[in-house]
């Protein structure tokens, strides 16, 4: 009978009796090993620390001292009518009807295209107000636009036919035109030289055109143009101000910086 006071080997005979645990050396195991895991945990870490506090330190590559930021995005600068090419025609016309010169920005800069886009697909473009049913009957001048088509019907085949004509004349679309070639072809259907839209005169989309690019000058930038309230300050013009009542009483002319709808929230 085997003597249970005794520790069972678990060996094979002959080896030696298994010796009590050893408080000493769990204890250096216990500690060896968080020291070892200590190292390698604190390796990471310390690695991802240095990569980080290396990463602070590092300069910005591309960055360089005083380089000028990159502008923000104006993400209202979408198309929400256009295809990009109509859209190209539209930029290139409107840019020749109100161009860049020494007095301030033009139509491309303005982003009078982007305010006619979104002008033909909201109820304006659609003639969402007006009455658009037959019979229809010719008008008299003294009663505006009386032609069947919606507005964004006429804008839309006015574009292309900018480029038909461009194609015939110049073998080119119209942007690609010079901007004395680009002038001509306006010209064109400015006088309605020749020129049918489904038999609507080219002078109809292009009156229609020329204000909606004027429009998209000088209307308030919540709708797309007038970017940056460019076309208001070139004309001096201050915009939509909150009161006059600290300046109305005060002689002479009053320089102000514009003011949008948008400056008046949180008011």
């Amino acid at each position: 009978m085997a003597d249970e006071t005794k520790e069972p080997t678990g060996g094979t005979p002959g080896d030696s009796p298994r010796r009590p645990p050893d408080e000493s050396r769990r204890s250096f195991l216990k500690v060896s090993g968080a020291a070892v895991g200590g190292v390698v945990a604190g390796g990471v870490i310390g690695g991802l620390i240095g990569n980080a506090i290396g990463r602070k330190n590092k300069p910005q590559q591309g960055g360089g001292g005083g380089a000028a930021p990159a502008p923000a995005k104006d993400f209202n600068q979408a198309l929400m009518f256009f295809t990009q090419d109509q859209f190209r025609i539209a930029e290139a016309a409107a840019e020749r009807i109100f161009p860049k010169d020494d007095l301030g920005p033009g139509a491309k800069e303005l982003g009078v295209a982007y305010f006619i886009d979104h002008q033909m697909a909201g109820q304006y473009g659609m003639n969402g107000k007006d009455y658009m049913m037959g019979p229809f009957s010719k008008a008299e001048a003294t009663q505006g636009y009386q032609a069947s088509f919606k507005r964004h019907e006429l804008i839309t085949m006015g574009l292309e036919a900018l480029n038909e004509y461009s194609q015939k004349k110049y073998s080119v679309n119209f942007p690609e035109l010079k901007e004395d070639q680009q002038d001509e072809v306006l010209t064109a259907f400015e006088k309605g030289q020749g020129v049918l839209l489904k038999d609507v005169p080219g002078s109809l989309f292009f009156n229609l055109f020329r204000s909606l690019t004027i429009e998209g000058a000088y209307a308030d930038p919540l709708y797309g143009g007038n970017k940056g309230m460019g076309g208001w300050k070139m004309k001096g013009y201050p915009g939509d101000q909150m009161a006059y009542i600290d300046k109305i009483e005060k002689d002479g002319f009053i320089k102000m910086d514009p003011a949008s709808l948008h400056d008046h929230m949180g008011h």
